[in-house]
């Protein structure tokens, strides 16, 4: 817990927080809309993926997910009836622009338009990110993010969603995850498309980010007075022990995976191990990229969600002992914490943003007809006390959006786990808010987490 402060309650252990402290969530397009072609819209790289044998683990696809595209109004009144002030969600570039590049689709927009009028309608602040790794297919065909055109097609569409709900939008978000879309769609293979080089990560990492700067400034001029931000996943990388080797490890790893994307877009450029231990030749780069990249944000948002211990030794097996979730990441809260004081000392970013946080859980027990998870209640509540911790130390920290709004389709793991503080059904669409739900709507209520150890305690996978 954070040392004594004026907001901090030990007698009856209350952390409060900022008076303008913004309490939400999150979702992502793919993973809830369903409707794939309905009004125009294309296949993305995901439609493809998923219809590959081998790719999904439970042989599933998004065509209906969790049928936000039908089911909207009734989410949005959910979010209100739960408390949440903003709404983090993506917009399908599949259905803005079906070709990828060219007309745009204004029966694809009419559906953002509509979700934009009826999130406001609740109070509800619209949180737009306008790429959360569903590329157009046909883009891909023409190389993806491997091909600088897609950068320039990026900032096209971007355009005309700006242009079109511009007016009602004062924070736009240009992607999400850019070093999982790099790394898991192009180095691992994880992730659509399923490639598996280093070389192309390197290349589809730099495309990505020139997006972001081309985006930005068509942002900047059709809608000055928004706010611009991007959102960036961090995975702190903690040496596995205080030997040269491993340290050095853990410091190559964590310029890959925390500061490949941060570094360039605060202006310090990429950092030297790209190039000096991975090889990469760095060709993508052009002339005024990295100005480009560079340019001020507003925001910078931040998906945290575990840690990593990182050896040398390639036969090293993380400890068993610690309290996992259901997908096997260790829950450790104490580093998010650590990251967003790490963040605040190196960059400049004006102001930050949890813009993902969650675990899956079990969900196996029930209580009263809905799912009653404590453990992760006990996540997101430890997890908060850190953040509110960093708060006390001057971190400009504006707001925290759970991850996720609901359970939804969790990529390459299909609908296994299960992220969402409310239980959908995915037979009959049923959405039931669950206990952590509930205690969430109360802290975004009363602004004030109200610590109760003794009741919560995790019950992940051990």
């Amino acid at each position: 817990m954070a040392q004594q402060s004026p907001d901090t309650d030990l007698e009856a252990h209350v952390l409060k927080f900022p008076e303008d402290f913004t309490w939400g969530a999150a979702t992502s397009a793919f993973q809830i809309e369903g409707s794939p072609r309905a009004d125009g819209k294309s296949p993305s790289i995901w439609d493809t993926f998923c219809a590959t044998p081998g790719r999904i683990s439970d042989a599933s696809s998004g065509d209906v997910a969790c049928d936000h595209y039908v089911r909207y109004l009734d989410d949005v009144s959910l979010l209100s009836a739960l408390g949440m002030a903003s709404y983090r969600f993506s917009i399908a570039w599949t259905r803005v622009k079906p070709g990828g590049v060219g007309p745009t689709n204004p029966k694809g927009l009419d559906f953002y338009d509509r979700l934009v009028d009826a999130l406001l309608a609740e109070g509800i602040t619209p949180m737009p990110t306008l790429y959360h790794w569903d590329l157009p297919q046909v883009l891909d065909d023409r190389g993806g993010w491997l091909d600088r055109s897609t950068a320039e097609a990026f900032a096209d569409y971007a355009e005309a969603a700006v242009t079109r709900l511009g007016d009602r939008v004062g924070t736009w978000t240009t992607l999400n995850e850019p070093f999982v879309s790099a790394n898991h769609g192009y180095v691992t293979g994880e992730h659509a498309p399923g490639h598996t080089s280093l070389a192309e990560g390197f290349a589809a990492g730099h495309h990505l980010l020139l997006a972001h700067g081309l985006a930005a400034e068509r942002i900047r001029s059709l809608a000055p007075d928004a706010r611009l931000a991007i959102v960036l996943n961090f995975t702190p990388q903690q040496a596995a022990s205080s030997s040269d080797a491993d340290l050095q490890a853990a410091s190559l790893q964590s310029d890959l995976e925390n500061r490949w994307y941060a570094d360039p877009l605060n202006g310090l450029g990429y950092p030297t191990s790209g190039f000096d231990h991975y090889g990469w030749d760095g060709s993508q780069i052009g002339d005024g990229d990295l100005d480009l990249i560079s340019a001020p944000l507003d925001l910078l948002g931040v998906n945290y969600y575990t840690r990593q211990l990182v050896s040398a030794d390639p036969a090293y097996a993380q400890p068993g002992h610690t309290p996992r979730n259901t997908m096997g990441w260790e829950i450790h809260p104490e580093s998010l914490g650590q990251l967003m004081r790490t963040l605040w000392d190196r960059y400049s970013f004006p102001s930050y943003m949890i813009t993902e946080n969650g675990a899956p859980m079990p969900d196996l027990n029930r209580s009263e007809g809905r799912v009653d998870d404590d453990d992760r209640t006990a996540y997101i509540r430890d997890h908060l006390t850190e953040l509110h911790g960093a708060i006390q130390d001057g971190c400009p920290i504006e707001g925290y959006l759970v991850w996720s709004f609901m359970d939804n389709f969790e990529w390459a793991e299909g609908y296994v786990p299960r992220f969402g503080v409310v239980e959908v059904d995915y037979e009959t669409q049923t959405r039931t808010p669950k206990q952590s739900a509930l205690w969430f709507r109360d802290v975004a209520r009363t602004n004030q987490v109200v610590l109760e150890p003794e009741r919560l305690t995790y019950r992940g996978r051990p």
